[in-house]
């Protein structure tokens, strides 16, 4: 018996880099791609993203653990990366990391069909060359849907920020005298940018 799947077929157009879209037809468009296709809807604009570097994966995975490790001192809590995230009808997403109260103890999100709908408590992203994609329509789309915390770090230029939504705008989260910053959502949860460019 093989195990090998046939290719999918589909009359529906492909995704293209750049296209406008409503976020139902991305999505319906993009469930018809290969499974190697790895896209976004930012602000109703398709991205098609490739290969993700080595500095990308390892910061990735340092914030993963710390965003991991915070979440396992809570039940109501759960962590994940590179979920797709349906925002609203101009936004989905994949974040690198999400950290959110789970649905039934009165948190944000919702879970459809194995999907995240609505907001995370808390986002983060890092950004290799996507700075102002990041820090522009990204983060719109963020601040649009109600996400309470983004947590954004570049690479190459290094760069830490963390926005907090405060009447419904982002404003940068202020370090604290030692350099640290701290959730005002996740008591507890620190982040040190200089330790953690230093891996």
């Amino acid at each position: 018996m093989s195990t090998v799947e046939p290719p999918k077929t589909t009359t529906l157009p492909p995704l293209i880099h750049g296209q406008r879209l409503d976020r139902a037809t991305f999505h319906e468009r993009y469930a018809a791609m290969p499974e190697s296709t790895n896209a976004e809807l930012i602000g109703g604009v398709v991205y098609i993203w490739s290969r993700v570097t080595f500095q990308h994966a390892r910061t990735h995975g340092d914030l993963l653990y710390v965003i991991s490790s915070y979440s396992h001192r809570a039940p109501a809590l759960k962590s994940a990366s590179k979920a797709t995230v349906k925002l609203d009808d101009l936004a989905e997403h994949q974040p690198d990391c999400i950290l959110f109260v789970c649905e039934e103890s009165g948190g944000l999100i919702r879970i459809k069909d194995d999907f995240i709908v609505g907001p995370p408590e808390l986002v983060a992203e890092v950004g290799m060359s996507t700075h102002p994609l990041d820090l522009g329509p990204r983060k719109l789309d963020y601040e649009r849907a109600g996400v309470l915390e983004y947590l954004f770090i570049g690479i190459d230029p290094d760069e830490v920020r963390w926005f907090i939504l405060r009447e419904n705008r982002f404003e940068d989260l202020s370090p604290g005298d030692d350099g640290i910053l701290r959730s005002e959502t996740f008591p507890g949860l620190w982040l040190d940018p200089i330790a953690l460019r230093a891996g």
